[in-house]
């Protein structure tokens, strides 16, 4: 066994670890796109009990070292390579890409002030305070959301159906309104979406309560992930349903309470949004990757 161990195929990869409104993220620098990490490699890494533990693993390669993001090449240094933490690929991530700005700034990759990251949504422009300290929040601009119009859908948790709306913010979302966010349970399983053509790759699920005309509560269960101390997407995808049911327009700024904390969500006139929060970087250092890991 112990001989095993030592000749099994042994790699460092070096990582720093961060989280936005307790929404947690392993960002690993790759510059020049030399790393390969698996499926398996990113479910290890993010395993909360035999890794280092997060929602998500954001790669942090130029733009002109991916395939996929040389378009982009012109207009962002960087690419967000987002997978989440079951190893499967990722689109947009409104939480982990204001980790991802403040590790760029915080390594002296890219300065503060507004800069854009390549994501497999396109292009994102973000905002990190020229003189703002670490505490400081970060704002991205997530585009304008989709609403595909999708009849009938249903979230279903024990039993308990809820109408809901489907929200397209670079990746999938139905938007369920509660009358109390305990409702749903324990969301230890996914929630059941109805029509399953509707979502043929999976869809987070945002519980929320509206609180005021401007304020909403969520609870979610992020796809590929489990339920989630916050998602910037699926707040974003709540205040658009909530301003598709209740008729908003115009510019508008709505308060998003989440179990991590607190973002903001302003719409524009062109109805493009943007999203302000925190984005912490708590840890660095070398994990050892294996194939006994």
């Amino acid at each position: 066994m112990h001989g095993r161990l030592l000749d099994a195929p042994l790699r460092l990869v070096p990582f720093v670890k961060g989280h936005g409104a307790h929404n947690d993220f392993i960002v690993v620098p790759d510059p020049e796109g030399q790393l390969t990490l698996t499926p398996a490699d990113i479910t290890r890494i993010c395993d909360r009990r035999t890794g280092l533990g997060a929602d998500g693993l954001l790669r942090a390669v130029r733009t002109t070292a991916v395939p996929e993001a040389a378009s982009m090449a012109g207009q962002a240094e960087w690419f967000m390579d987002y997978h989440n933490a079951d190893g499967s690929r990722g689109t947009m991530c409104g939480n982990g890409i204001r980790v991802f700005a403040r590790h760029l700034v915080e390594a002296g990759l890219s300065p503060a002030g507004v800069t854009t990251i390549a994501t497999r949504s396109g292009p994102r422009t973000v905002r990190v305070p020229a003189h703002g300290d670490r505490n400081s929040t970060i704002t991205v601009d997530m585009g304008r959301p989709h609403l595909p119009g999708t009849p009938d859908v249903v979230v279903t948790v024990d039993g308990h159906r809820w109408p809901a709306v489907h929200v397209d913010m670079g990746n999938p979302h139905a938007v369920a309104f509660v009358d109390d966010l305990t409702h749903p349970g324990p969301l230890c399983v996914p929630p059941k979406v109805a029509p399953s053509h509707a979502y043929p790759e999976g869809v987070t699920v945002e519980f929320a309560v509206r609180t005021g005309p401007h304020h909403l509560r969520l609870r979610i269960h992020e796809r590929g992930v489990g339920e989630t101390q916050a998602c910037g997407t699926g707040a974003c995808a709540a205040v658009a349903a909530h301003r598709l049911i209740h008729r908003h327009s115009g510019a508008q700024t709505y308060t998003v309470d989440v179990p991590g904390g607190r973002l903001r969500v302003a719409t524009l006139g062109d109805e493009s949004m943007t999203l302000e929060g925190p984005a912490l970087i708590t840890a660095r250092g070398v994990i050892r990757l294996d194939e006994q890991s």
